[in-house]
């Protein structure tokens, strides 16, 4: 099978016809349609039929539509490596937890990437699960995430790299936020708010609520995955969102409680735009960490930033995240999204 075949089902398979894959491979529909009776020759199956409700795909044309994007990410991953060694430049491939990606690692890639005018970083999103087959099929340099149920010390190398506190807030004007104060004069001062801060959330009615996710909630190994399960949330009650600021900024809009790690909601409640849910039923302590190949040798791009990432100076970026202009970023930074 060949790149071109493989491209045109990909598009079949997502398009969910072949004039609209031939469309938008700027190609005639033949062209695609013998692309497919290629496939379906050399795999031995009809891979999919029309019916009337669209294409209905075989068990085997399932398995080959995600291996294809597989493939085909893996190409271009390789094409962006290969020009880069012509250019003289290093690649480092970063394999994140999406909680991580999300709020860390803005932050760290930048600082460490400005700090080396031939280095290419590629971001991609990782289960935590898969973390150390990942890096003994050399799919990624460098892993960063929570730790996993199973690592082989003997084969990959684990540093702590940050530890961060995951905290639960909702709206201001949330049940569980507690009472506004309410501002009364005062003999000394011309208007005093009598602090009553609000009660612990217990677990009972923390189960209760709505609770508004990103992607972390269904991978392994997360924190947001532990407070779920220490909690015993009902399913029914998760509704979990593409990125963890769309499920922060549901949170604004007073429809749940959503989990965060103080440093990425700090702004938001200073600003009273979030408060934090208190009690310690709505805390998880949690710790992010570096895994790289245990291989001896010359320093690599992967050690460094392994490194790199537990020094106060990286640290504080992961807490700001990026502040720099794009148009004053050299390094490049590839970020792909993985299922």
């Amino acid at each position: 099978m060949t790149p071109t075949q493989l491209r045109a089902y990909s598009a079949v398979v997502r398009l969910g016809s072949v004039k609209q894959a031939a469309h938008e491979l700027a190609v005639s529909e033949s062209a695609v349609s013998l692309n497919i009776g290629q496939l379906r020759k050399e795999l031995g199956d009809q891979l999919f039929s029309r019916t009337a409700a669209g294409l209905a795909f075989t068990p085997g044309g399932l398995r080959l539509a995600s291996r294809a994007a597989e493939m085909l990410g893996l190409q271009d991953i390789t094409v962006l490596e290969v020009s880069a060694a012509g250019r003289g430049r290093r690649m480092l491939r970063v394999g994140a937890s999406s909680l991580f990606a999300e709020h860390g690692a803005p932050g760290l890639i930048e600082l460490f990437a400005s700090r080396a005018d031939d280095l290419d970083v590629e971001l991609s999103v990782r289960n935590p699960a898969a973390f150390e087959t990942l890096l003994l099929t050399r799919a990624i340099d460098i892993a960063i995430g929570p730790l996993p149920t199973v690592v082989s010390e003997d084969a990959v190398l684990a540093r702590p790299m940050m530890n961060y506190r995951l905290v639960l807030v909702a709206a201001p004007d949330h049940p569980l936020a507690g009472p506004r104060p309410t501002l009364v004069p005062s003999p000394r001062k011309p208007l005093a708010a009598p602090a009553s801060p609000p009660l612990p959330a217990s677990a009972g009615r923390l189960r209760e609520q709505t609770w508004l996710l990103g992607p972390s909630a269904a991978a392994s190994s997360e924190a947001v995955q532990a407070l779920l399960h220490r909690l015993a949330i009902p399913e029914d009650h998760q509704q979990i969102f593409q990125s963890h600021a769309a499920a922060l900024e549901e949170a604004k809009r007073g429809k749940g409680v959503a989990p965060a790690p103080t440093f990425a909601v700090a702004p938001d409640v200073r600003a009273g735009r979030l408060v934090q849910l208190a009690g310690p039923q709505a805390t998880v302590e949690a710790v992010w960490h570096a895994l790289t190949l245990a291989e001896k040798g010359a320093p690599s791009a992967a050690s460094e930033l392994a490194r790199f990432a537990s020094t106060p100076r990286a640290i504080q970026a992961m807490m700001r995240g990026t502040g720099v202009n794009v148009g004053h970023f050299k390094p490049s930074v590839h970020v792909t999204l993985w299922s």
